[in-house]
């Protein structure tokens, strides 16, 4: 199978989803280095510059198959080509390439550099459509940007996608247009702590391995659509499984003021989880917080 060709480009980022990637497991990242060729990448590649690669693919020189972007891309991002900023830059090779892939929140919803008004994310600012490619974008293979959330990204979400962008297996994609099987989950599927978030048992402090982060110490679990309970980080662990919250670094509107602290109205968490009517939550846990199982009121490790 010849490879597909891709450029990886950085914009306004802290590097943290390459630096991620490159922490996939060694036989994943073989696969994918085999899969597609890249043409330009600031860590793969012996060139310090892209500008060779990117003009080569304007001028019909070669064909560029994935598109990547790490990063939220304004006006003045550090590549420029024949006087054309980064943002032109990008918009040419998006419409000159077969996939456009963004990899990580600030790519995807632009994040604390969208702050600024000039800068967003590929088709998204915050959780508004849009972007600097627009919300009509469709790429040579008529699909819109595919998202790749998370700050950073987990490593095996970016190498499973390009590799099957590579074979041109197309995944589905939800309404941020993030690949279903990765994101349908809820970070709070295959959490070790269900049992006691089901009963209500709230944990005392951070870094133990008994008790919900949910109630007190601002776990996003429950809110947030990710697979990291169930592909974990370096095939190990995930911060829930580690003692700390989720702090919901796949959407929107991360990060967030005070993550380690639980919102309360009146004794109920103001943030439900999707589909939990308050009438429900509020009888669900009466009933659970009365017949909690003493097993799930002990240190986990006693007799």
């Amino acid at each position: 199978m010849k490879a597909a060709t891709a450029i990886w480009l950085h914009g306004l980022t802290c590097n943290g989803n390459t630096q991620s990637l490159l922490c996939a497991p060694e036989a994943l990242l073989d696969t994918l280095l085999r899969r597609v060729n890249f043409l330009f990448h600031p860590s793969f590649c012996v060139e310090d510059s892209p500008c060779k690669a990117i003009e080569e693919v304007l001028g019909a020189k070669q064909r560029l198959n994935i598109l990547v972007i790490e990063g939220a891309v304004g006006e003045d991002n550090m590549y420029r080509l024949k006087g054309r900023s980064f943002k032109e830059v990008i918009k040419e090779l998006a419409q000159a390439a077969d996939y456009v892939v963004a990899v990580g929140n600030c790519a995807v919803h632009g994040n604390i550099p969208a702050l600024k008004d000039d800068v967003s994310g590929l088709q998204f600012k915050f959780k508004e459509p849009g972007g600097i490619l627009g919300e009509d974008f469709r790429s040579r293979k008529g699909l819109p940007v595919i998202n790749i959330s998370g700050c950073p990204a987990h490593p095996e979400w970016i190498a499973m996608t390009l590799i099957a962008l590579a074979e041109n297996r197309i995944p589905q994609l939800d309404k941020w247009n993030r690949p279903k099987h990765l994101y349908a989950y809820f970070v709070h599927d295959g959490c070790l702590r269900v049992q006691y978030y089901e009963w209500k048992v709230e944990a005392k402090e951070l870094g133990k391995k008994e008790g919900c982060l949910f109630y007190h110490f601002g776990c996003r679990g429950p809110l947030t659509r990710a697979s990291c309970n169930k592909i974990l980080w370096n095939s190990v662990s995930s911060k829930t499984r580690s003692g700390q919250p989720c702090f919901g670094c796949t959407e929107f509107d991360f990060p967030r003021r005070n993550m380690w602290e639980t919102k309360y109205n009146m004794g109920i968490p103001a943030q439900l989880p999707p589909g939990v009517s308050l009438r429900g939550y509020i009888m669900l846990s009466g009933v659970a917080k009365t017949f909690t199982p003493s097993r799930l009121k002990k240190n986990l490790l006693e007799e």
